[in-house]
C-alpha cells in the first residue's frame, strides 16, 4: 500500500521500504537500507538504473574482499558528481564542480551469505543539481528485453511448426513411396501373368 508523503517532491513511501519518486510522470524505486539483491552485480545494475533515471552518474567508492577466498564481500557505489564542463564555462563552474567531487550520495551493499546482498547504507541527497536525461523516443532496456523474449518465443513456435510440417511431409513421402512400391509389385504381377498367358497361347498355336 502506498501513501503520499510529499506532494511537492513526488515522494511516496512503500510498504516494502524505501520510496517511489516521480520524475516527469515516471516512477522510480529508491534504494533503502535492508533492500536485498541476489548478487553484487544485481545491486550495481539497480543503482546504475536508479542513477540514470534520477539524473547522476555512478562510480565505485570502495570494495572489500574476503580474506579467505578473495571474493568481494562489500561494495560502495556513489555519485560521480556529473560530467566535466566545457572550457568556455570552466571558470564559472569551477567552484560547483569542486562541490560535486565531494558529493556524499552513495549506497553500500554487503554480502550476507551466498546469493544474498543487503543494502547497509543509503545516502540520498546530492550537493549539486541533478540532470535527468529523458529518452522517451528510444525503448528502455526492459522494453528491448521484452521484445527479444517475444521474438524468441515466436521463433520457438515457428521452429516447432516447421518440425511438425517436416515430419508430416516425410510421412506423406513415405506413404507415396510405399504406394508406388505396392503399385510396382502389382504391375509386375500383371506383366508376369500376361507373359504366362502369351506363352500358353503360343504353345496352343504350335499344337494345331
Amino acid at each position: 500500500m502506498q501513501s503520499p508523503t510529499d506532494n511537492e517532491t513526488g515522494r511516496m513511501e512503500t510498504s516494502a521500504g524505501g520510496e517511489l519518486i516521480s520524475f516527469e510522470g515516471d516512477t522510480v524505486q529508491e534504494p533503502y537500507e535492508g533492500m536485498l539483491f541476489e548478487s553484487e552485480g544485481a545491486a550495481k545494475a539497480f543503482y546504475d538504473e536508479y542513477a540514470r533515471r534520477v539524473g547522476f552518474v555512478t562510480r565505485v567508492l570502495s570494495s572489500r574482499k574476503s580474506e579467505r577466498d578473495g571474493s568481494i564481500i562489500s561494495r560502495g557505489l556513489g555519485c560521480r558528481g556529473g560530467s566535466d564542463n566545457k572550457k568556455a564555462r570552466h571558470l564559472q563552474t569551477q567552484k560547483r564542480d569542486r562541490r560535486r567531487e565531494g558529493c556524499t550520495a552513495m549506497i553500500l551493499v554487503k554480502r550476507e551469505k551466498p546469493g544474498q546482498w543487503i543494502v547497509r547504507k543509503f545516502v540520498r541527497d546530492h550537493n549539486h543539481p541533478l540532470v535527468v536525461q529523458l529518452q522517451k523516443s528510444r525503448p528502455t532496456l526492459d522494453e528491448k528485453d521484452k521484445k527479444i523474449q517475444e521474438l524468441t518465443a515466436e521463433l520457438r513456435v515457428k521452429k516447432r511448426l516447421t518440425s511438425a510440417y517436416r515430419e508430416q511431409l516425410l510421412m506423406f513421402v513415405k506413404d507415396v513411396e510405399n504406394h508406388n512400391e505396392h503399385l510396382s509389385k502389382k504391375v509386375e504381377v500383371v506383366v508376369d501373368n500376361l507373359k504366362d498367358l502369351e506363352a500358353k497361347r503360343q504353345e496352343l498355336l504350335q499344337h494345331r
